[in-house]
């Protein structure tokens, strides 16, 4: 039995000694230093790196700038014209430039509905400066003026010519298009400070039979409110173009009165109804020229130098 566990422990290191020799061996075959992938691993993975392609082609061409901001290379040898898409970083979110135009409207949205027997309002107008075609931040004004009576009404409202004014801006979801089309929406705040009376109302006994006339004396009043709308613009004839705007609006305060609330305000219309319109006329002025605009830049590379043999050829032709 002592000669069994004897032979058997030494048979034990015997075998530990040879375990990392083995190891080594097994890791240097799975893991061979030469193979034939790794004489052609660098081609391979550049050989269609457009980075390092057109970095090689740029140092054999000139650049220029064009109108629309990309920089366009000319080869010298062949003289074509290219463009390096790999250093192109990003693709310009707005096409038209910060300033781009400025309009001034009229808004003939009252005239013509008096037409059709609408009693309140004159007219408005309105200036908009077009920022990349996109945002439109506006500026109007105008009078109204009302003096209605209904016809199962026994009073008549007045409201002598008073003006408003509205703020906001225009978005045009067109921006990358034609200028010469806008489909927008719209935001405006509008205030107006007005004065208003009621005249000859009329009260009436049966049973009396006796009718009473009094007037409400004029009030002092403003009032703001906000409007949200859509709209369409169209060029019909050089910078002149006409457009329409349905609006949703909504009184957000007004002064308190004695004899109640009132019954019209000007820019804003009867307070009876949350919906109104604008029909315009308008003219644009271009001021693109305005924008600072990048200088055209060449980038001239270095041309290699000729033989001394081509040079004495070159020579000899020119003699």
């Amino acid at each position: 039995m002592k000669r069994l566990a004897i032979a058997f422990i030494i048979a034990a290191i015997i075998s530990m000694t040879g375990l990392p020799d083995a190891w080594g061996r097994n890791r240097r075959r799975m893991t061979p230093v030469d193979n034939p992938a790794t004489t052609t691993q660098a081609v391979n993975e550049t050989r269609d790196d457009t980075s390092r392609i057109n970095a090689k082609r740029r140092a054999n061409s000139v650049s220029y700038v064009n109108e629309s901001g990309v920089t366009v290379f000319v080869d010298t040898t062949t003289n074509t014209e290219w463009i390096d898409s790999s250093i192109i970083k990003r693709v310009p979110k707005m096409k038209y430039p910060l300033l781009n135009s400025v309009s001034a409207g009229i808004d003939v949205w009252d005239p013509i509905m008096r037409v059709f027997g609408q009693q309140h309002g004159i007219a408005g107008i309105w200036g908009q400066v077009d920022l990349h075609n996109r945002y439109f931040p506006t500026f109007e004004m105008g009078l109204g003026y009302t003096n209605h009576k209904g016809p199962n009404e026994n009073f008549v409202y007045n409201s002598p010519l008073s003006v408003y004014f509205k703020i906001g801006a225009d978005y045009n979801f067109l921006f990358n298009s034609n200028p010469d089309y806008k489909f927008f929406a719209g935001f405006r705040y509008g205030f107006s400070p007005f004065s208003y009376s009621i005249k000859n109302v009329k009260l009436s006994d049966n049973y009396w039979d006796e009718t009473v006339n009094f007037n409400i004396p004029s009030q002092n009043a403003t009032a703001g409110w906000i409007e949200f709308g859509l709209g369409l613009r169209v060029k019909i004839a050089g910078p002149v173009s006409v457009g329409w705007m349905l609006k949703y609006h909504s009184v957000v305060h007004q002064s308190k009165t004695t004899y109640g609330d009132p019954w019209y305000i000007p820019g804003f219309g009867s307070k009876n109804s949350h919906f109104s319109g604008s029909v315009s006329v308008s003219y644009t002025f271009d001021i693109s020229h305005l924008n600072k605009l990048p200088l055209p830049e060449v980038i001239e590379s270095e041309t290699p130098a000729l033989p001394d043999s081509t040079l004495s050829q070159t020579d000899s032709i020119a003699l």
